[in-house]
């Protein structure tokens, strides 16, 4: 498994998916072809010097492929290098062992969905949320959060969001002037927009909706449409209610914009894709949840690949700082739900 790689180890007929490969020409003008590997363990970058007519169909993105070679260390990075390979067929392949899946289970991530969905007291929020997600859902469950940088891998959109949901309900409490229903649903469909942004857990790729619309703006047309049929935008006037029923039809129609807002302003700036910054309370609260959420996991992924006291690479998406791994760090605990919570959902 790639994770157990180090310099010298010799790869003989191993299975890889290729997630991304790319033609470079080297300073005599000869080809070469760099290649993205994956396993359920992690990541490696091969390189094949001496190219031949074949191998672009054999590294087509997506395909599996058995591979003879080294893995050498260049520039403190592993990297391997390609002598053979040749295409593998998929059929009756056992996915598990190519693409990695989220830290919890996914039972157990359900019904921690499940807790927070039913802890959600307003009935304005739950069926605004739960109308959302409905379409959505069994993609909601599997689908990756992203296709590479952070939790790239089955599950890791619900995990994510579970991880949001745990720290937003515990800022809730510190911060009671916080919408806990709202701030819970927004972080729960935050992403939703990714279900169709991205094409899978395998070998992920932008979808054309994904490249030229982006899931802040697929997800907010989520939301729309989902609070179009509960009647939620039935209020034509911009404010001020006269009556208790006009006052009602605001709140729904209100609590239905801010949640689009919440989608838009995610992202918090517009040089990182948000085409409004977060305006409300709640959508502030979401967005650095979400960056920090992100944060985390990108280093956690780092850490993985190297020992304690030795400093990663530098991060792209941490403003390509190198980030040291201290002895006294702690391994990721498992953030699933513990029996006694199991069995008090399940009791329900």
């Amino acid at each position: 498994m790639i994770h157990d790689f180090r310099n010298g180890t010799r790869v003989d007929g191993d299975l890889f998916l290729v997630t991304d490969c790319k033609m470079g020409t080297g300073n005599t003008g000869k080809r070469y072809l760099s290649v993205s590997l994956q396993d359920a363990s992690g990541t490696i970058e091969g390189k094949k010097w001496d190219v031949a007519p074949e191998d672009e169909d054999i590294f087509q993105k997506g395909n599996l492929v058995s591979i003879d070679g080294d893995v050498l260390s260049y520039r403190d990075q592993l990297q391997m290098k390609i002598y053979e390979a040749e295409s593998v067929s998929k059929e009756g392949v056992d996915w598990s062992m190519f693409v990695a899946n989220a830290p919890v289970a996914k039972d157990k991530m359900v019904l921690k969905l499940k807790s927070y969905l039913d802890s959600i007291q307003d009935p304005d929020v739950k069926s605004l949320v739960c109308e959302s997600l409905k379409g959505y859902k069994e993609k909601y469950l599997s689908w990756p959060a992203a296709s590479k940088n952070h939790h790239n891998y089955v599950g890791g959109l619900l995990y994510h969001s579970l991880t949001m949901a745990d720290a937003a309900a515990s800022l809730a409490k510190i911060y009671p002037s916080l919408n806990r229903d709202v701030l819970l649903g927004g972080v729960l469909l935050h992403d939703l927009g990714k279900t169709i942004e991205l094409s899978g857990p395998e070998a992920t790729v932008y979808t054309l909706e994904g490249k030229l619309l982006g899931h802040l703006t697929i997800g907010a047309s989520i939301v729309r449409e989902a609070g179009k049929r509960l009647g939620f935008d039935a209020y034509p006037l911009s404010g001020n209610p006269t009556s208790e029923e006009e006052e009602k039809a605001f709140r729904r129609y209100e609590l239905w914009v801010c949640f689009q807002h919440m989608l838009l302003s995610h992202h918090g700036k517009a040089e990182f894709g948000s085409p409004i910054p977060p305006l409300t309370r709640e959508a502030l609260a979401v967005s650095m949840i979400d960056d920090f959420d992100a944060k985390m996991m990108i280093l956690d992924k780092a850490f993985g690949s190297i020992q304690k006291g030795e400093t990663t690479l530098k991060l792209f998406t941490m403003d390509e700082r190198s980030f040291y791994y201290p002895y006294y760090s702690v391994d990721p605990a498992d953030p699933g739900l513990s029996v006694e919570e199991e069995n008090a959902i399940l009791k329900k």
